[in-house]
């Protein structure tokens, strides 16, 4: 395996680093509740994904 013969600096290696952080979800509103979801999900209040049924509701008694 290789290995470096110098030392690389910190600021060097952060440098690198600067584009491997997390993004925040793109959120979308449901056309159908209003609701906010994340795009290409299933809507969690109503469960309708791109005006279509896909998961049924159950009623909290």
């Amino acid at each position: 395996m290789a290995h470096p013969k110098h030392k690389i600096s910190k600021t060097r290696r952060d440098k690198r680093r600067t584009h491997d952080k997390a993004t925040p979800a793109t959120l979308s509103s449901c056309p159908n509740c209003g609701a906010t979801h994340e795009y290409h999900r299933v809507c969690p209040s109503c469960g309708q994904y791109r005006g279509k049924q896909a998961v049924e509701k159950q009623e909290v008694l």
